[in-house]
């Protein structure tokens, strides 16, 4: 017996080893090649799994494993980082993706409550897939990056008072709804409070008493999850809210991080289980009977989603590119779309075609998203003529009243800051511009002089006479921006300086051969050094050229 169940596992994974291999080389997520190894596995194709219940229990350790890893990065102190206006956005784009997408699903047939459990899962978006491929084109500490990651915040959020409502509400038996609700509410309340209790006055010593061994840490780490998610089943949770609880009471520890690299691989393994027995669960007659709703959500998740959030975003005051960049990001369905709807389906509540109908549109949106994600920026230079209708117009009269600054600052946040009380000091007409309103209010409150608009439109660097000033400093570290902004000044033979930011030398010799000045590289040159240069050199083009001859030799070598 024993011997058999080794060699099913071994099967599993050579399998997924091969499929991932080959997904990887076409640039798809593994996601994908999990799911189409349960295909091939199982019994739609060549049956070579005869323990399913053994896979079912290393499917729910792996969702138990990543709700914890999950939790451990759900920081209540960090989610004020988040910002209101991202927070509000990201409630509304839940909110009315789920009732956009209820009214789709009784449309095409789905009784009330699989319509409502499938209008929820497909509110969430993949945490995993979105900061994986952000982080794979360096985008995660851009201004959009930073956007998306908070409505990813908010998402999880959301998510997992949804599971402690599905949770609490399903282990009320046959009692009546409000005897049910009573008992749910007096449960959440009891482990909230006694969970605080315990992150607050006994974990901090155990976990610094454990961090003395790594294996002793990892170990004790593991215990707590194991231990919360199994003791709240016993209350009548699932164990997806007690592994979640047990992550985010230990969000706020000194040793989060490090607990977090230790049970990701153990989260990975599991999880590559839990997404193939998700493939087991397909059928060719299966998939022929949710085809048409398969490709109506995807469409629905793919074109309306972004499209709601680009409306969303706009409403708040944020920036069209921004909004398009955001969106784009949320075209795809979550993790927690399978946890909840395998939660449903473990309580009866939905049947095994909705998991069949969530498994199709997750494969369908998780492999177009990655394309969306990766080529966001001319995704958006084709159809930004499709949503310029929705862009800000510039204030006319402001702008006839702003005579050309003789240095043009572009982007606040990033190093701008630190160099600002230079360029004061030079005692020259400046203005900054940003597309964030937040940092516009913060500007209008300091009574600094700015300007609502992207850096990246000609129209708008047309309207503020960007080629007339002496200097322009572009701190924002986006190579479109930065070449979009040296070919219009070029084109309009602009004698002023351009200093724009690249995030790495590469981008940094690609700026210079595309005419630079000169090129800021934040991990070489922090914002205070520079406003030393600027000082120096002030506005004028050959000093800057001095300076640049001298840092692309440094950059040669």
């Amino acid at each position: 017996m024993l011997d058999l169940l080794f060699n099913e596992i071994a099967i599993v994974v050579i399998v997924a080893g091969i499929l991932s291999l080959f997904f990887f080389l076409i640039r798809q997520p593994l996601i994908i090649a999990y799911i189409a190894t349960g295909l091939i596995v199982g019994p739609s194709l060549f049956n070579l799994t005869h323990s399913p219940d053994v896979f079912v229990a290393f499917s729910q350790i792996g969702i138990a494993f990543l709700l914890f890893v999950v939790g451990l990065n759900l920081n209540w102190r960090s989610i004020k980082d988040v910002g209101i206006a991202a927070s509000l956005a990201g409630f509304g784009q839940v909110f009315f993706t789920t009732s956009i997408g209820f009214g789709i699903a009784l449309l095409l047939g789905f009784s009330v409550v699989p319509a409502l459990f499938l209008s929820i899962a497909f509110a969430f978006s993949s945490t995993i897939v979105i900061v994986k491929l952000l982080a794979d084109k360096n985008d995660l500490d851009r201004f959009y990056g930073k956007i998306s990651v908070g409505v990813l915040i908010i998402q999880d959020l959301i998510a997992m008072l949804i599971l402690l409502i599905v949770g609490a509400l399903y282990g009320g038996g046959g009692d009546s709804i409000y005897i049910v609700i009573a008992i749910a509410v007096l449960k959440v309340v009891i482990v909230i409070v006694c969970l605080w209790f315990v992150a607050r006055y006994i974990l901090p010593h155990l976990f610094k008493y454990a961090a003395q061994s790594q294996e002793l840490l990892f170990l004790t780490a593991v215990i707590w999850c194991f231990a919360v998610a199994s003791g709240l089943q016993f209350l009548g949770f699932g164990i997806e809210i007690g592994a979640l609880l047990a992550g985010i009471s230990l969000a706020g520890s000194e040793f989060h991080r490090e607990i977090e690299s230790k049970i990701r691989p153990l989260r990975d393994f599991f999880l590559i289980i839990f997404f193939v027995v998700l493939g087991t669960h397909l059928s060719f007659n299966a998939v022929e009977a949710a085809w048409v709703p398969a490709l109506i959500f995807s469409a629905f998740i793919l074109i309306g989603n972004p499209f709601i959030v680009i409306v969303l975003m706009r409403l708040f005051g944020y920036h069209i590119r921004v909004g398009f960049l955001v969106g784009v990001t949320m075209a795809q369905i979550s993790e927690f779309s399978f946890i909840l709807l395998s939660v449903a389906l473990t309580a009866g509540i939905i049947d095994s075609s909705v998991m069949t109908l969530a498994t199709l549109v997750g494969l369908g949106t998780i492999a177009i998203s990655t394309y969306l994600i990766k080529y966001n920026e001319q995704i958006y230079q084709k159809l930004e003529w499709a949503v310029k209708f929705m862009e800000k117009k510039p204030d006319k009269e402001k702008i006839e009243r702003i005579k050309a600054p003789e240095i043009l600052l572009l982007g606040y946040e990033y190093l701008s800051m630190a160099f600002l009380p230079a360029i004061k000091a030079m005692n020259k007409d400046y203005l900054v511009v940003d597309f964030n309103p937040v940092v516009i209010e913060k500007l209008k409150s300091s009574r600094i002089p700015h300007m609502y608009g992207d850096a990246g439109n000609e129209d708008f660097l047309c309207d503020i006479r960007a080629e007339k000033t002496e200097l322009v400093i572009s701190t924002i570290p986006d190579m479109t921006i930065s070449t979009d902004l040296i070919a219009y000044l070029k084109s309009k033979r602009s004698r002023a300086s351009i200093v724009v930011t690249a995030k790495t030398v590469e981008n940094a010799k690609i700026l210079y051969d595309f005419g630079a000045t000169f090129v800021i590289l934040p991990n070489i040159l922090g914002g205070k050094l520079f406003a030393e240069i600027l000082i120096k050199k002030k506005t004028k083009k050959s000093a800057w050229n001095a300076a640049a001859k001298s840092q692309q030799k440094i950059l040669i070598k």
